[in-house]
């Protein structure tokens, strides 16, 4: 990143729901931000953490062993190996830090799952966001 970026600007303009799109490196992490609505899918990522980071709306990440709201400001970690599924009611912008090594679905495949190569893509590249 070489000049300041406002992740909730980033997220706004994304059109396609549930497509994170890669706006920094930090380490082995990548910084992503999307727009959600809707249900993702149940999932779990083995060997990384992933945090989620709400801008703006709300968020419910459903787990088997409980479920977690969060509001515009709030953060959480789900831990390696749980199962969960991110879930918007309404549209919400987050952002997301995970190690290079995570797959948008874990070991999930749906039509909703996003390939590496499409999250890294430029901001704009594409008319779809």
């Amino acid at each position: 990143m070489k000049a300041p970026v406002s992740p909730e600007q980033l997220a706004a303009g994304l059109k396609q729901y549930w497509s994170p799109r890669v706006i920094a490196e930090l380490d082995d992490s990548y910084v992503k931000v999307a727009k959600v609505k809707g249900t993702l899918a149940w999932h779990a990522h083995d060997d990384e953490d992933e945090l989620f980071y709400v801008l703006r709306g709300r968020l419910r990440i459903e787990m088997e062993q409980a479920t977690v709201e969060l509001e515009s400001g709030d953060a959480y970690v789900v831990p390696r190996g749980v199962r969960h599924n991110p879930v918007a009611d309404e549209e919400c912008l987050i952002m997301l830090i995970e190690r290079k090594s995570t797959r948008h679905t874990g070991g999930v495949v749906t039509d909703k799952t996003r390939s590496l190569e499409e999250q890294i893509r430029p901001l704009g590249a594409t008319k779809s966001g």
